[in-house]
């Protein structure tokens, strides 16, 4: 028998309202900035920021780069085919400071220092920034060693495209290699050969020693 769509419902919307899940409520992240997760704006992350004015408005950033742009970062890479994830939080910590902070993470392939075949690689990384001024010396003494500085140009702007690339590069190991076990070329295998005795040098005084025995 198939049932009656049309039946009574058990439940009503008012016993119900407990099991809806509901937005959550402003949160804190790493004990410094104080952010409304729902007010996140999901659009390209853009290249230069005033980070006062950001940081002013709470702006927080989630969105893609173009893993293309950042040419420095491609030098190092076999394809710089992809898309960098790029989250950004702007605001005030409680020493009255402008603090950007945020997570980086990408897929990129490289080649495999063991073998010489590609190899795919997650770089992924966070960072906390505050801007300065670049001719402030004493606000330099006053900053956190928990945050990076970063200088403002003329404008009042940061490089924001610049700061991310900067970022992934420190992450990229200096001799990227496949695990062991999904190397091509084992590492027991690998033999660097044997350094044979130091051949010797002629003695610069052995022409001297001939001319006196003439």
């Amino acid at each position: 028998m198939r049932p009656h769509y049309n039946a009574k419902p058990r439940y009503s919307p008012e016993s119900c309202e407990k099991y809806v899940k509901k937005p959550a409520e402003p949160f804190d992240t790493l004990g410094l900035l104080l952010y409304d997760a729902r007010l996140m704006q999901k659009v390209k992350i853009p290249v230069t920021l005033d980070p006062v004015k950001a940081a002013q408005k709470r702006s927080d950033y989630e969105g893609i780069i173009v893993l293309s742009t950042l040419s420095r970062l491609s030098e190092s890479l076999l394809s710089n085919d992809g898309d960098v994830t790029v989250r950004i939080e702007c605001g005030t910590d409680q020493q009255g400071l402008t603090v950007l902070q945020g997570t980086v993470a990408c897929l990129v392939s490289v080649k495999c220092e063991r073998c010489g075949e590609a190899m795919p690689l997650t770089l992924d990384c966070s960072f906390a920034y505050t801007p300065v001024n670049g001719d402030d010396d004493a606000a330099l003494e006053l900053i956190p060693e928990r945050y990076d500085v970063i200088e403002r140009n003329e404008h009042g702007e940061i490089n924001l495209r610049q700061l991310i690339e900067d970022e992934l590069i420190l992450t990229l190991p200096l001799f990227p290699m496949h695990a062991p076990e999904a190397c091509s070329v084992k590492p027991e295998s690998m033999s660097f050969g044997d350094i044979g005795p130091e051949p010797e040098k002629p003695n610069p005084f052995a022409v001297l020693q001939e001319l006196k025995k003439k």
